[in-house]
């Protein structure tokens, strides 16, 4: 029997979405399909329908000739908050647009492409948020078409305190340039400020897009395509929740002494473990979101910037419409500890000191680098002093930012409560200590303080819509925060796939977070393999691999000397369709990556080039997922 064919209109899923479409109904008969056509109906009801959507009649090149297409690559929102607002205003504007994350942008489509804005971050020193890999590298290759019939603007989002400071967004600009496509405004270059830079461009960009497709194009609002408006919370960033703080406690530090164990250093690894409470905040999440905390500086900083130069704290400052004594802002509106080419440009000025303009020049960006690296505001500032006035500090500092902490928990688990894992940030440097800004914030709460707080959605870090696959979760230190709520949502909704955790830390006794946890989940079956590397146990620790470190009884072992060690078993997983997620530091999450591809190599016939498509596939799949930071 042959089924009708019938016209569909594009889907507005993401790719790794209608890829798990695809595998659900290959098969199916016809009541099959039918019952689960009225099953998605039942729960579509109460969702009202976006405005439907396909710029009528004509071929693709047609319909892209009357179109805007906004692309964006967002590793922790920015990005895609603003692309959707520069879609919100096209859209608004009677214009045909189309909103599409960087991974669901079909590459195919980009010869055709008229009008074509590009949103997108920078991750770390120079690397493209996890959702962008594919189209950057697309690109940037030998496959990209020659595009003289493209106009384009790219906007890029970074943190100047980074030498490549947008640099992903710099290098797309450039390269579609290249490609022959006609730029219509600079690129943009927004730092943590987003809107400073982000609004004008928007303003401009819209402006281009009204000349370019005509004011009478797609004037109706039937022409428009499907926009999926994310369903905004009434607490964001400008206007978090107030949590109550139900519980902290220390989860690191225990250094129990049993018999085997050498006698470790002192403990340099203070871990919280938070419990706040979400009630009637109306805020939801999943496991893999992440909770942004509007922190304050802790007073300890304040009082090292004002020792530093020599201000009084209760001096008045008015900047940017607002008037507050100096300790107000630095408490609560300033960045106190982060620090960026800006600020030193202004220090470099005020202070008139050569070295520090020198350190600017592109020639000495590894040095600057380290500056970034390991200096606070209180280093600069006492390393370069100047005669700064009240008002001229506090216009040299960058806006305060918030941060973001993986969520450790599932709501299936703990109703309307959300639960952190916290690393302390504290040590020693330039001859006096250092702490974090938010994490000395929280560390210091007592039970029942107020703690500002929002949800920031990941939406590809998640666990498998299908329930029976197999998930590797490899999240050292603090990232494995992430996998506790993982494990949780999994055990809760009965999944009957596997879940395989690596851990790793520097020390089994003082370091293991939420061990009693990992233990009765492998007890109860809800986590089915677990492999640990404790860097700094050495050969005197029975955890440690003495056959792998036999030859160096120095080497320390991390979680991508695991990785390799059960390869054979990980690449089995992976060819069976588990899912794959790393979270953590970006530098670890380069090393397993590449432990990664060493690991698919051996059992894929040594080719290291198909090692890489192979990644890049799960990538694209939804089955390689990164929270890295």
């Amino acid at each position: 029997m042959t089924a009708v064919a019938t016209a569909v209109p594009p889907s507005p899923l993401p790719e790794d979405r209608r890829v798990l479409l695809a595998r659900l109904v290959e098969g199916l008969d016809g009541n099959s399909l039918w019952w689960l056509s009225g099953f998605a109906a039942g729960m579509a009801q109460g969702h009202p329908p976006p405005s439907l959507a396909v710029i009528p009649g004509g071929p693709p090149a047609a319909q892209a000739a009357g179109r805007l297409t906004i692309v964006y690559g967002s590793q922790t929102g920015n990005a895609r908050r603003a692309a959707e607002q520069l879609a919100g205003d096209a859209e608004a504007a009677g214009l045909a647009v189309r909103l599409l994350r960087a991974d669901a942008y079909p590459t195919r489509e980009l010869a055709g492409e008229r009008l074509l804005y590009i949103v997108i971050s920078t991750q770390g020193e120079g690397d493209p948020p996890d959702d962008a890999i594919g189209l950057v590298e697309f690109i940037a290759g030998r496959r990209a078409p020659k595009l003289p019939g493209l106009r384009y603007a790219v906007l890029g989002l970074g943190d100047s305190s980074y030498v490549d400071f947008c640099g992903i967004g710099r290098r797309l600009d450039a390269r579609l340039a290249e490609l022959g496509a006609q730029r219509l405004q600079p690129l943009g270059e927004a730092d943590l400020d987003i809107d400073s830079v982000a609004v004008p461009w928007r303003t401009r960009a819209l402006a281009d897009a009204r000349q370019v497709l005509g004011e009478g194009v797609a004037a109706a609002t039937s022409n428009v395509t499907p926009l999926r408006h994310a369903q905004g919370s009434a607490h964001g960033a400008a206007h978090p929740f107030l949590a109550e703080l139900l519980a902290r406690q220390l989860i690191s530090g225990r250094d129990f002494k049993g018999p085997g164990y050498g006698q470790y250093g002192r403990i340099d690894k203070r871990v919280h473990h938070l419990e706040l409470s979400l009630e009637g905040s109306g805020l939801h999440y999943e496991p893999g979101d992440a909770l942004g905390i509007v922190h304050r500086n802790p007073p300890q900083l304040v009082d090292a910037i004002l020792a530093a130069t020599g201000l009084d704290g209760d001096t008045g400052v008015s900047h940017d419409g607002h008037e507050r004594p100096l300790a107000q802002w630095l408490g609560g509106h300033r960045e106190l500890t982060r620090i960026s080419r800006p600020l030193l440009a202004s220090v470099a000025e005020r202070s008139g000191n050569a070295d520090l303009a020198g350190l600017l020049q592109p020639a000495r960006g590894d040095e600057l680098a380290a500056v970034f690296a390991d200096h606070q505001l209180v280093d600069v500032l006492q390393r370069w002093p100047a005669d700064w006035d009240a008002a001229a500090l506090v216009a040299a500092l960058r806006p305060a930012a918030h941060r973001l902490y993986s969520i450790a928990s599932s709501r299936k688990r703990v109703g309307e409560e959300v639960h952190l894992t916290v690393d302390e940030l504290a040590y020693d440097a330039h001859g006096r200590g250092h702490v974090g800004a938010a994490s000395a914030f929280l560390a210091a709460l007592e039970e029942g303080a107020q703690v500002p707080v929002f949800v920031e959605p990941n939406e590809r870090f998640r666990v498998p819509a299908d329930a029976s696959r197999d998930i590797i979760m490899i999240g050292p230190g603090t990232g494995v925060a992430p996998f506790r709520g993982f494990v949780q949502e999994r055990a809760e909704t009965g999944a009957s796939g596997r879940n395989w955790l690596f851990f790793g830390a520097r020390h089994f006794n003082s370091d293991f977070l939420y061990q009693v946890e990992w233990q009765e989940a492998l007890q109860n079956r809800q986590l089915h393999r677990l492999d640990l590397a404790f860097s700094r146990d050495h050969l005197k620790s029975p955890h440690m691999d003495v056959q792998a470190a036999a030859g160096d009884p120095h080497q320390r072992i991390y979680v991508q000397h695991r990785l390799r060690e059960r390869g054979r078993d990980l690449y089995d997983w992976l060819q069976g369709g588990a899912h794959l997620y790393v979270c953590g530091a970006i530098a670890m999450g380069r090393d397993v990556h590449a432990a990664l591809l060493e690991v698919i190599a051996a059992h894929n016939g040594g080719d290291a080039d198909a090692a890489a498509d192979y990644l890049s596939a799960l990538q694209r799949e939804g089955r390689y997922a990164r929270d890295v930071y």
